[in-house]
């Protein structure tokens, strides 16, 4: 069994969500949000890095999944964002964890069946996916959303290797 750990990264409320998975079925193992005070940006990137140290020491994921950077409107927030991914990065580095990263369109696609799903939707199929009772909040349902995209990538890559293993009818 392999647990994940997704980030849907901010500098004001970053998800967060694990799920444990064995060939092709996830189950919810936690999921939240860290809401990021500070008045200062270095302390708010201070303390996504703590936060996320952990709960990576609490919950021992074996995998490490991000969203990307997106470009935005504005470019401020597009570099606070860049530097809240990197705090987190740098918490998952520190926890010797292998880090993936998945442009947002993607995550959207693997989840939803749709690269310009809402957040609605993504909340909804989170739900669906991980046979949940209750509908997470959106940052949470979206970091969770990372980790299925990445364990969908992890089975894919898997299959595609043992097909090339095959030879004849048969694997070597």
């Amino acid at each position: 069994m392999t647990r994940i750990l997704g980030i849907d990264p901010g500098s004001r409320l970053t998800g967060y969500g694990l799920i444990d998975c064995r060939e092709q079925h996830a189950r919810y193992v936690a999921s939240g949000c860290l809401q990021v005070a500070g008045d200062s940006l270095p302390d708010r990137l201070g303390l996504i890095f703590r936060e996320l140290s952990q709960l990576i020491e609490q919950f021992r994921p074996q995998q490490f999944a991000i969203e990307s950077v997106f470009m935005h409107r504005n470019a401020d927030s597009a570099l606070k964002l860049g530097q809240a991914r990197g705090a987190a990065i740098c918490a998952a580095v520190m926890g010797e964890l292998p880090v993936s990263e998945y442009a947002p369109r993607e995550i959207k696609q693997s989840v939803v069946g749709r690269g310009g799903a809402d957040k609605r939707q993504v909340q909804h199929m989170v739900r669906v996916l991980l046979n949940l009772n209750d509908t997470p909040q959106a940052d949470a349902a979206d970091a969770l959303a990372v980790a299925l995209c990445h364990s969908y990538r992890r089975q894919a890559l898997e299959r595609v290797g043992d097909v090339r293993r095959l030879r004849g009818g048969r694997l070597r």
